[in-house]
């Protein structure tokens, strides 16, 4: 009679640690979505995009200021452009390809 007590108990206690195993590993992909998540929101930001569009104008424009260059300044531009445009772009052509290739 106590063995079977005592096995149950037993089962209740390993219940409660795998319960609060399981609790933790919760907590832990909830962390992860959030990282995942807000990761996401950068990637996808018009502030992101803005941010290396600039930096983009910036590295192309003292390319060509060092290379002489006619007219640098309107120049650079276009390579920031192309950017913004692919970025716009791209996401359709990601709808596309998980539609058609990743199921």
């Amino acid at each position: 009679m106590r063995e079977k007590i005592w096995e149950k108990l037993y089962c209740y206690c390993w219940a409660i640690m795998k319960n609060d195993e399981i609790l933790k590993e919760i907590e832990i992909i909830k962390a992860r979505n959030k990282r995942v998540e807000a990761d996401k929101a950068w990637e996808t930001s018009w502030t992101r995009k803005i941010i290396v569009c600039l930096f983009t104008y910036i590295v192309v424009l003292i390319f060509f200021l060092l290379a002489k260059l006619p007219d640098p300044f309107i120049n650079a531009i276009i390579p920031a452009l192309a950017f913004i445009l692919s970025s716009l772009s791209i996401f359709k052509v990601k709808k596309i390809w998980i539609k058609k290739f990743y199921k």
